[in-house]
């Protein structure tokens, strides 16, 4: 099974894919490790992020997406855009798309010894861990 866990971070959505048969989990390397919104008021550039990120999830043959969610009030509360991501995301042509705490992601950083992959980028570690942590959800 696919699974491509995202974080989204600013008007970004960071990707990393990964596939897990059984306990095995193995890295996916994929050209496309980001797919910006742009600007989030211009329906354009909002239909463009939609159809691009289904066609990422068609080419890479995506059986899950999870989410990493984020605080919807106070410090840590994910600005309008990330939201707008997420909504898009949600309504994808993918069947199986589910949020994820962060909490969720850190006990499963912690229960397991998982290496992180070298082909990985730095700023797509949180996007591989939170798509490890909800595979099996």
């Amino acid at each position: 099974m696919k699974v491509c866990g995202i974080e989204l971070k600013g008007s970004e959505a960071i990707l990393a894919l990964i596939d897990k048969n059984g306990q095995d989990i193995e890295h996916v390397s994929i050209a496309t490790k980001k797919i910006p919104l742009g600007d989030g008021e211009c329906c354009v550039q909002v239909k463009s992020f939609k159809e691009t990120f289904e066609s990422f999830c068609r080419e890479n043959a995506v059986d899950k997406i999870v989410i990493k969610k984020r605080g919807k009030k106070g410090d840590y509360a994910g600005g309008a855009d990330t939201f707008k991501m997420e909504g898009i995301i949600q309504v994808s042509d993918v069947p199986n798309v589910i949020l994820i705490s962060p909490q969720s992601i850190s006990a499963m950083q912690k229960k397991s010894n998982l290496e992180l992959p070298a082909a990985l980028n730095k700023y797509q570690h949180t996007a591989f861990y939170t798509g490890v942590a909800g595979a099996d959800k």
